[in-house]
């Protein structure tokens, strides 16, 4: 006999008569951002939030006339993903790229950083009583192909870290940077954000504190002797020209920028050779994960260095390709050494 399913009680105060505001599309969304920088949001989240929405607003007023919020529906988002998957045209708005003859279209991992953000306004508004529909909660994030080409082979390392110029400081500068990047799995801010205070030379570790983070949680992340010489040299060079303990500077003394340093990896990458890879640093991190891992670093460990919340986030950057599940399957076959014991 099946079970009959439980009908939810109806109050004397009606969903009719709860009386939601009617908020512009501007308002609702000043409304969730200063609700999301109580809730302890970092600046720059807060700007992608800004970013993502207009992308939104900007085709919503090419394609719709829409002045509320709760106006927009399911069937209006998912025309919406349509467009950024068939339609919108790469790098559309940037400052410096042209997107004459581009190719249209975002990748899928483009799609869901926009569809995150709309996903989280309206669920912040639907929270807080100030929507009566919330048109997301059908819209589910596309599912993603796992990329097993995110990591840099050890051919590749080897000849990237030959590209920098040791004799110029900017090449100093570079061939350390790529060397803890290597190293130690630092995301690029981390890193950046490094002083001269945050490394303990004796142990071997640099402290990134819980404001660089980007779980906001204080860790110790152990580094090579031989990138502590390398940091050593750095810090001497940096004290003989300026006044600062900042570890990774211009040319002129100013921090080094994460935008400026993306295009040093790239130059470096083009100049090794390498093709058809994103060159970033996390991708120097998903190296250094699965690297760490090939050479026998228990997950757990690799997870509190690395500085992952969720173990499953971290699985992600330690996938394997086929040369080396190979090779796995052919070292730890329970036949194969049974086999082996025999002869």
């Amino acid at each position: 006999m099946a079970l009959k399913k439980k009908r939810k009680r109806v109050t004397n105060v009606s969903d009719n008569k709860k009386g939601y505001p009617r908020l512009l599309l501007s308002e609702a969304v000043e409304i969730v951002l200063a609700g999301k920088r109580t809730e302890g949001l970092r600046d720059r989240t807060i700007d992608d939030y800004k970013k993502m929405w207009r992308y939104f607003t900007d085709w919503l007023n090419d394609n719709y006339e829409i002045t509320y919020i709760d106006e927009i529906t399911t069937e209006i988002l998912r025309n919406y993903i349509n467009y950024m998957k068939y339609d919108k045209p790469r790098y559309h708005g940037h400052k410096y790229i042209k997107t004459k003859n581009t190719e249209l279209g975002l990748s899928d991992t483009t799609i869901n950083i926009n569809l995150r953000t709309i996903k989280a306004i309206y669920n912040y508004l639907d929270r807080e009583d100030l929507i009566k529909v919330n048109p997301v909660t059908r819209i589910k994030l596309l599912r993603q192909d796992i990329d097993l080409t995110n990591c840099f082979t050890e051919e590749e390392v080897k000849s990237i870290l030959q590209q920098p110029n040791l004799r110029d400081y900017v090449g100093f500068r570079d061939y350390c940077a790529i060397s803890l990047l290597l190293d130690s799995g630092l995301r690029n801010e981390e890193m950046l954000s490094l002083r001269d205070k945050d490394i303990d030379f004796s142990s071997r570790f640099l402290t990134i504190h819980a404001d660089k983070s980007k779980n906001r949680k204080h860790r110790l992340v152990p580094v090579s002797s031989h990138c502590i010489k390398l940091l050593l040299q750095l810090i001497a060079e940096n004290k003989s020209h300026f006044k600062t303990d900042r570890i990774f500077l211009s040319s002129y003394g100013e921090p080094l920028t994460a935008n400026h340093f993306r295009k040093r990896l790239k130059y470096y990458a083009e100049k090794a050779g390498i093709e058809g890879k994103k060159v970033t640093a996390h991708v120097y991190r998903h190296t250094w994960a699965k690297t760490m891992i090939l050479n026998g670093c228990d997950p757990f460990t690799l997870q509190k260095i690395g500085g992952w919340k969720d173990i499953r986030t971290m699985r992600r950057y330690i996938q394997m390709d086929t040369k080396e599940m190979r090779r796995s399957h052919d070292d730890f076959s329970p036949l194969t050494s049974i086999k082996k014991k025999r002869t």
